[in-house]
């Protein structure tokens, strides 16, 4: 796409957003495998399971996406009092960047939602879920302490995430609703159900074209039919503004005096799984942060360009919105942190990508560290290098070790162009975070036998490749400091 400077410039301030967000939290389960025969009991796939991960999603998936805009976010919502909730917990709970304000419902489970999927494609998806009415006790509770939560002034916008199981009652939105108006809070609704006449007052509302055909009753086939819909909706519901997300099409934003029609960005759809949690928290932030409309939406709509490259329910990082905005990567955008690096590792299997994978403490780099680099970089797709922390090489190297601290040595092998991402590991070997990424190749130098290469085993246990890279005689670090003490 064009390069848009003024959206660029704008990321940072992402970062000093605040927002809330209340609504229905879900556990996601995303169960991962190949397909390689028909069941003989019935015409059905058989799905050989390889990995299964865990994440949050509705309002939570919100707040995830917030988070890894660098927004600051408070998440109002309930949980069961189960398995299922604690795991909920333990995943925000991770988060910095989430402050947690859920309840606890004993009488209602934690809405699961799991998906079973053969390399990208979803085969089937199962819900577990108690439909019933939220007691009316925890509703007042939620609904007061969200009420002064937005009285304090602290927050830019507030989304209210509505996936009808309950959370949101009529009196909870409208309650939510007044106190933002009150406060001057612009509040974002991402929709539910037919009768849009209980978000009346909201800023804006975020509809699919079907929601939006299933609210007006109004044909959506045209910019012109969604214009005609949206304006509907502005009319009879008393809100502000509509943006009407329209898959391959684009998007729509429609207030009383304007229509913007923004086209899709997405090269490669993959899943659309959460891709309206990430327009919803995109735009959130962008508002909260002091964008116009307009410009908050068309922030929204490159990231929803990103997220259906991915597979499972993703999220967007600034990084990457640079990047979509026309801006040149440099290695900060590589130096990732683990969990940053497994949703990479996620969108780039997404792809069909190969992952390779090779390690060392990288103290002064030579031309073998070079050599190794690029050995390992054409043996993949995709090449990350996992750095020795500080204080794993003193451990390995000793007093004085090592010379460069982590993150100066993780931005020079950042910048070397066959790396796609850096990381950091603590442990004295791996082999933890071998297990976690599970790359296709394996890397490590030439004066390491097979049987000796950390999580080789590992590897090779799987189907993967490990590859013994040729070395480049005459270097290393160890002598190369020896020669300048003497």
């Amino acid at each position: 796409m064009n390069k848009s400077p003024r959206l660029i410039e704008w990321l940072p301030r992402l970062a000093e957003a605040n927002v809330l967000c209340v609504g229905d939290v879900m556990l996601d389960r995303f169960v991962y495998g190949a397909v390689e025969r028909i069941s003989p009991e019935a015409p059905i796939p058989v799905l050989r399971i390889t990995r299964q991960d865990v994440t949050v999603g509705g309002a939570g998936n919100v707040a995830r996406n917030l988070s890894a805009l660098e927004t600051s976010v408070r998440l109002f919502g309930a949980v069961g009092d189960d398995a299922a909730g604690a795991e909920v917990r333990v995943v925000l709970e991770d988060d910095a960047a989430i402050t947690l304000a859920l309840l606890t419902e004993a009488s209602r489970p934690t809405t699961v939602k799991t998906r079973y999927i053969a390399g990208v494609q979803q085969l089937l998806r199962t819900d577990d879920e108690d439909l019933s009415a939220m007691p009316p006790a925890l509703l007042d509770q939620l609904s007061d302490e969200l009420s002064k939560e937005i009285a304090s002034g602290a927050y830019g916008a507030l989304v209210l995430s509505d996936y009808g199981k309950g959370i949101l009652s009529e009196d909870v939105i409208a309650g939510a609703i007044a106190a933002a108006k009150a406060a001057d809070v612009p509040v974002i609704i991402d929709p539910k159900g037919a009768d849009y006449g209980r978000y009346r007052g909201a800023s804006v509302l975020t509809p699919n074209r079907r929601e939006l055909a299933e609210a007006t009753r109004l044909p959506v086939d045209t910019d012109a039919d969604v214009e005609t819909a949206a304006r509907a909706l502005l009319e009879n519901c008393g809100v502000s503004a509509v943006i009407a997300t329209r898959g391959a099409q684009g998007m729509a934003v429609v207030t009383a005096d304007d229509c913007a029609h923004l086209p899709a960005l997405a090269r490669e759809v993959f899943d659309v799984s959460g891709a309206g949690d990430t327009v919803v928290a995109t735009l959130a932030a962008g508002l909260a942060s002091g964008l116009a409309l307009t410009d908050a939406a068309q922030l929204a709509n490159v990231a929803a360009g990103i997220v259906v490259a991915k597979v499972g329910t993703a999220i967007v990082r600034p990084d990457e919105l640079g990047d979509a905005l026309g801006g040149t990567p440099g290695p900060g955008s590589k130096f990732l942190k683990r969990h940053d690096l497994m949703d990479r590792i996620a969108m780039w299997r997404a792809r069909g990508l190969s992952v390779g994978f090779t390690n060392g403490c990288f103290d002064l780099v030579h031309p073998g560290h070079v050599s190794l680099i690029e050995q390992a970089s054409v043996a993949c797709d995709r090449l990350i290098v996992a750095l020795n922390d500080d204080a794993s090489v003193a451990r390995l190297k000793g007093a004085g070790r090592p010379v460069q601290p982590e993150h100066a040595r993780g931005q020079v092998i950042a910048s070397l162009s066959g790396v796609d991402a850096v990381v950091l590991f603590a442990e004295d070997t791996p082999r933890e975070l071998i297990e976690q990424v599970r790359p296709d190749v394996l890397v490590k130098g030439a004066d390491y036998a097979a049987d000796d290469v950390v999580g080789g085993d590992f590897v090779s246990g799987y189907g993967g490749r490990v590859v013994l890279a040729n070395l480049v005689d005459g270097f290393s670090t160890t002598n190369t400091i020896s020669r300048i003490s003497d």
